[in-house]
């Protein structure tokens, strides 16, 4: 087993992988004491080769890594990779290009919804994963052979299996789907947080635009407190109390006290003092420029049978193709193209025009029926002739 933890065996290492095609990548870190993910392991392989990278390893230079995965001729190949790439992001400063997520090409090809790393090393190697080292505390030194071998394994395995999904996809012809996957992997926006949007993962019943004003304004205060300090944000105030706080709206530290579930720690610390400040510039905010609440809008009566059909089409292809269907369109796709006619929806571009968007487009039109077939007991998807189709 290779554990690299000197910068000249790191030289060595990458050199041998430049004139290779792909290599397979995974991350061990730890962030349930930090806002911020910790790197404490880095695996990488190829179809020849292995290691296990030791980034905690004192004076370890990580740039000759860092030009291994800027070398665009090479095929990045992780499993469920947003966490790990938005810790190389933030490191490296660029996102490693081209990418390849093996729990993506599992959608195309028929394996489930974000199907596990584990359950696609059984399938298509056939071997059983040893997961016991799988909570480990990857900060700790030494690390023992259970655990190097378990953290190897991330990235042995995942060789076969990109080869088995690769092959896959180009029997299939549907190699070229995962480029338009890949392109919201590769947008630095997808790895940052918005402090002013972190309220919207806060669950609550209020349905008041002032409530929701103040609850945005004391979540971007504790989003940029978190990130500033780096530790967890539910270690500086959990949500029930952020939203009982901003349903209280306290003025004073006396009404502050009164939350339910509030310490007097907070309450009457330097936490209560910023809490205070907070909700007095929130209540500054004008009406108009309070949390606009969503309308949902019932489907038009016209388009709610359309819409029905959309959905059976969708489960049908889904059947049929193999994708796994919210990977083709979501309800709100459905919905806006029962109700809209703009050609840019993103049903009727790329992939998902030619295995759903065309024939959600000829339903839509009336050139294409859904039945029952008696004799085999099954729907079945007819084509009506456009001379015979009533107009959209």
């Amino acid at each position: 087993m290779k554990l690299i933890n000197t910068t000249t065996a790191l030289q060595d290492f990458c050199t041998s992988l430049q004139d290779h095609d792909f290599i397979t990548v995974d991350l061990e870190f730890l962030r349930e004491k930090s806002y911020y993910a910790h790197l404490c392991l880095i695996q990488v392989g190829a179809v020849d080769d292995a290691a296990i990278i030791d980034p905690l390893a004192p004076d370890l230079d990580l740039s000759v890594f860092f030009a291994l995965l800027h070398n665009p001729k090479i095929t990045k190949v992780f499993h469920s990779c947003r966490q790990d790439i938005e810790i190389l992001y933030k490191l490296s400063g660029f996102i490693p290009e081209p990418l390849f997520d093996t729990q993506i090409a599992a959608m195309v090809c028929g394996y489930g919804d974000s199907v596990s790393y584990e359950t696609l090393v059984k399938k298509i190697c056939n071997i059983e994963l040893d997961k016991t080292s799988r909570l480990s505390n990857w900060s700790l030194r030494p690390l023992d052979e259970n655990q190097l071998h378990y953290a190897l394994s991330d990235v042995t395995h995942l060789v076969n299996v990109y080869l088995g999904l690769k092959q896959q996809l180009q029997e299939n012809k549907r190699l070229h789907w995962l480029d338009e996957e890949a392109e919201l992997l590769t947008k630095p926006e997808t790895y940052m947080v918005a402090p002013h949007d972190a309220w919207l993962k806060i669950r609550h019943r209020s349905h008041s635009p002032k409530m929701l004003t103040v609850l945005r304004e004391l979540a971007a205060w504790r989003e940029e407190r978190a990130q500033r300090k780096d530790v967890p944000r539910q270690n500086i105030i959990k949500d029930d109390l952020l939203v009982n706080i901003a349903a209280l709206c306290p003025k004073s530290k006396e009404e502050l006290e009164q939350v339910r579930g509030m310490r007097k720690e907070i309450s009457g610390g330097k936490l209560g003092t910023e809490i205070l400040e907070v909700i007095q510039t929130a209540l500054q905010i004008s009406p108009e420029n309070y949390v606009k609440l969503p309308k949902d809008k019932p489907i038009p009566q016209g388009s709610a049978g359309l819409y029905e059909l959309l959905k059976l089409l969708l489960k049908l292809v889904s059947q049929e193709s193999g994708v796994v269907a919210k990977l083709i369109a979501t309800e709100e796709d459905l919905k806006y193209f029962a109700t809209h006619n703009e050609r840019n929806q993103s049903i009727l571009k790329g992939w998902r025009r030619e295995l759903f968007g065309n024939q959600a487009q000829a339903l839509k039109n009336g050139q294409l029926s859904i039945s029952y077939d008696c004799v085999k007991h099954a729907i079945k998807l007819t084509q009506i002739s456009e001379e015979n189709a009533p107009q959209a």
